[in-house]
């Protein structure tokens, strides 16, 4: 008998004992023409975050994004830059000067995950001591069952 919230059938996206009037996360991965997943994983990417986070305030040019964006490599910020380009979140624009300069800031469209990225980071900043204290204790449960182990 499977328990409830699992699949019958291994492979399956069936899940089990929930109400059929809420809302399936796993529709996403049925569906062949959906691309939520993919955007998901862009938008909610740590530097996909930082870099609409900082591109919030002002347009700012590539060297200035990188150094503001501690950890981040110029090919990783590159990437990262041209997905949030193509997929209409920030807009990139090239000054015909000599070198050229290059110019990135928010899309209209982008502006609008302000307030989702917002909501997340306030969530974080409200939550941050909880989940310290659950890694904590589950880190400590972790260890005692590696010491009995052995």
């Amino acid at each position: 008998m499977a328990e409830v919230g699992t699949s019958k059938s291994p492979g399956s996206l069936e899940v089990t004992g929930h109400d059929p009037d809420c809302w399936d996360a796993f529709q996403w991965d049925a569906r062949e023409d959906c691309e939520v997943r993919q955007i998901l994983d862009r938008i909610a990417d740590k530097w996909s975050l930082l870099v609409i986070s900082l591109l919030e305030r002002r347009t700012m040019r590539f060297n200035e994004l990188r150094r503001e964006i501690d950890g981040i490599s110029q090919r990783m910020l590159t990437v990262t830059l041209r997905h949030l380009e193509r997929d209409g979140l920030v807009c990139r624009t090239v000054h015909p000067e000599v070198p050229p300069r290059v110019e990135y800031c928010l899309s209209p469209l982008g502006h609008t995950l302000l307030g989702t990225i917002q909501s997340l980071v306030l969530w974080t900043e409200e939550h941050q001591m909880e989940i310290v204290r659950a890694r904590q204790e589950f880190d400590a449960a972790q260890a005692g069952e590696d010491v009995t182990a052995l």
